[in-house]
C-alpha cells in the first residue's frame, strides 16, 4: 500500500479528509484498518494576507512546506483538501517532492460518471471565478454556473467566518441552499461544494441539486490510490484519477 500524505489547508477541511480517508480505508479493509496516513497542517492564517493581496507567491511558500513535510514523513503522494489552494498549487506542481491528486480532477470524473454537462459551483470567490474549475470543467466540456456577485461575497464571508472556524449558523445553511436553488433555476444539473467545509452543512438531503462533496470523494480517491498497484512518477506534478 502506499503512504497518503494530507496537506491540509484549514482545519475543518483537512480533519474531514482524514476521517473520511479512515473510513474509506476500513470498507476496504476492515474494521480499524487503513492506508497509512501522514498530515501536516501549516496554519491557513500564514497564507491569508497572500490570498488578500494576490501574492501567490506568498501562499506558495506556505503550501509547498506543508507537501514537503508529508513527502519527509514518508508520504508517495499528497492531496491537498482545499479546493482554492490548487490556485496555487497548479503553479508550482512540478517542482514539488512528490506528485497530488488534483481536487477538482477528481470531482470532474465522479461528475462525467453521472453524465451531467451544466455544473453549479459553490467555494472561496477565488474558488467560483478563478481558473482551477473553469479549466476542470472545460476540458470535460462542461459548463460552470455561478452564483451572482452579491451571493458569491455572502459565501466567501460564510466560509471564513464561520465554517473554517467550526461555527455551523442556521441562517448560513439557508444561504447555501438558496444559492444552490438559484443554481438550479439556472439550469444547473448538480452543483459542486467547492470549499472543503461547504459538506459539514450541506449534503444530498438539504439540497436541491445532486451535489458533489469535494471532501469525500477526494479522499475516497486518495484511498483507491494507496491500494493500487499502479506505480509512481515524482516527476509527474499529478496523478490521473
Amino acid at each position: 500500500m502506499k503512504t497518503i500524505g494530507i496537506a491540509a489547508h484549514s482545519a475543518e477541511g483537512g480533519a474531514l479528509c482524514f476521517l473520511t480517508a479512515c473510513h474509506a480505508g476500513a470498507g476496504h479493509l476492515g474494521p480499524h484498518m487503513h492506508p497509512e496516513v501522514v498530515l501536516s497542517a501549516i496554519p491557513m492564517g500564514l497564507s491569508m494576507p497572500g490570498w488578500e493581496a494576490d501574492d501567490h507567491n506568498a501562499v506558495a511558500q506556505h503550501l509547498a512546506r506543508g507537501v514537503r513535510l508529508v513527502a519527509n514523513a514518508g508520504a508517495d503522494f499528497y492531496v491537498c483538501p482545499d479546493n482554492t489552494a490548487h490556485i496555487v498549487l497548479e503553479k508550482i506542481a512540478r517542482d514539488l517532492p512528490i506528485p497530488g491528486l488534483h481536487i477538482a480532477q477528481v470531482v470532474c470524473r465522479e461528475i462525467a460518471k453521472h453524465g451531467w454537462k451544466r455544473v453549479g459551483l459553490l467555494g472561496t470567490k477565488w474558488t467560483m471565478t478563478g481558473p482551477v474549475y473553469e479549466r476542470a470543467l472545460s476540458d470535460h466540456e462542461m459548463e460552470r454556473l455561478v452564483p451572482d456577485e452579491s451571493t458569491r461575497t455572502k459565501l466567501n464571508a460564510a466560509i471564513f467566518d464561520e465554517l473554517c472556524q467550526g461555527r455551523f449558523e442556521a441562517d448560513t445553511v439557508t444561504v447555501f441552499r438558496r444559492a444552490i436553488d438559484d443554481l438550479r433555476n439556472q439550469g444547473a444539473q448538480c452543483v459542486i461544494l467547492g470549499c472543503t467545509e461547504i459538506p459539514l452543512i450541506i449534503n444530498d438531503e438539504n439540497s436541491s441539486l445532486p451535489v458533489l462533496d469535494s471532501t469525500r470523494l477526494l479522499a475516497r480517491y486518495a484511498v483507491a490510490e494507496a491500494l493500487s498497484d499502479r506505480s509512481i512518477s515524482a516527476m509527474s506534478g499529478w496523478l490521473l484519477p
